[in-house]
């Protein structure tokens, strides 16, 4: 259904990198695991090695959930934005274009959160 605007709403993006004292936004979902209903957002400096998002924030978001353990990262399919990424775990977020508020979905082969929770 198409949304017309009574009047002209033109107002400045409120949440634009300039406002992050240098760090940018990543979104980061992991696909098939409705424990989490939605992207984690990361606030994170452009220079972050792709290695420490995944060591270090993404276990703080997600380790709570049993499949998180058993995943193997050299058969995790990665997406940015709808399309394939293959992430260089040595290379940092601006190394591989991964920009303010890009999205990234982390797809686990053979773990689709069908487990025990608790």
């Amino acid at each position: 259904m198409a949304v017309k605007a009574l009047y002209d709403y033109n107002y400045p993006a409120a949440d634009t990198q300039d406002k992050f004292h240098g760090n940018q936004l990543l979104y980061v979902g992991w696909d098939d695991h409705l424990m989490f209903c939605a992207p984690f957002a990361y606030c994170l400096p452009p220079d972050t090695k792709f290695s420490e998002l995944v060591e270090k924030h993404l276990p703080h978001s997600y380790s709570r959930h049993p499949d998180w353990a058993q995943i193997d990262f050299a058969k995790a399919v990665w997406l940015k934005s709808g399309q394939p990424f293959q992430p260089d775990m040595n290379k940092t977020l601006a190394e591989q274009g991964l920009k303010h508020k890009d999205v990234l979905r982390l797809q686990t082969p053979g773990l689709n959160g069908n487990g025990t929770y608790f």
